[in-house]
């Protein structure tokens, strides 16, 4: 239960979304939820993406053709070994191998390579394989590289460490968090997280910050996670089996509270 149940009774009538607001051009289901339930949905992004430039990157003495096999976990990951690659002139062999996490970052690859599924590796749905399972499958084969971010998450490093495989990691852009400070006297009933990095963000810009009787909807249990880190209690979950979407999360909240 909520040590503060006054909170949960309390309509909710503003919303604020810690990314930015998608395109004018793309339906926007937020939108659709401010409109039936008549509340106000903001959205500012509380996390913002840095490059790293050819210059930093020359930095790191790392040559990416050095490397046989890269290991891909995100869109944006791509998008920014690409680039660099691109500022320096690097021309990708034809016989490099991709790992990725899954199909939808695989099937990316195609806006920058020739697509072969013989050289794109991932996941499929409809088998137990995971990433660890297809890097295991050719250790000792190929020579990794692992791009990523500032705030990567420990699990590929400790694997490739663990299982002894050739591998590095390189920083091609950076995650750092906003500034938010013109939100110090705004006050909204309910705030929305997908990314522990977003509640960091909140802590930077107000260290004295409590929750109150604000309503704290988290995705993913990571995210949950770093709330529970810094005292604040949960209010609205997703994904769910039952709420596989934040809004439809939302919504079930608003259809108890906004009666």
């Amino acid at each position: 239960m909520s040590r503060d149940s006054a909170r949960n009774t309390k309509p909710v009538e503003t919303i604020l979304i810690s990314q930015p607001e998608p395109p004018k051009d793309k339906r926007n289901p937020y939108n659709d939820l401010a409109e039936k339930w008549g509340i106000k949905v903001d959205f500012r992004k509380f996390i913002e993406i840095q490059d790293i430039t050819a210059k930093e990157f020359r930095k790191y003495r790392t040559v990416p053709t050095d490397y046989s096999a890269i290991i891909f976990t995100s869109r944006l990951a791509i998008r920014h070994f690409f680039r660099i690659c691109q500022e320096m002139r690097i021309t990708m062999p034809q016989e490099t191998k991709y790992f990725c996490s899954s199909e939808m970052v695989g099937l990316y690859l195609q806006n920058y390579i020739e697509y072969r599924k013989r050289k794109v590796f991932y996941p499929k749905k409809d088998n137990k394989n995971t990433l660890f399972t297809l890097l295991d499958k050719h250790k000792g084969k190929e020579k990794f590289l692992f791009p990523c971010a500032n705030n990567r998450k420990n699990d590929i490093p400790l694997h490739l460490e663990t299982k002894e495989f050739d591998f590095s990691e390189v920083q091609i852009y950076k995650v750092v968090c906003s500034d938010l400070s013109d939100l110090k006297d705004i006050y909204y009933d309910m705030i929305v997280f997908f990314t522990p990095l977003g509640i960091t963000s909140l802590f930077e810009n107000f260290p004295d910050f409590e929750q109150k009787k604000t309503r704290m909807a988290a995705w993913g249990t990571t995210t949950h996670d770093a709330l529970v880190g810094h005292d604040l209690e949960l209010d609205v979950s997703a994904p769910l089996p039952e709420l596989p979407s934040m809004t439809m999360a939302i919504e079930d909240y608003l259809r108890k509270v906004n009666k």
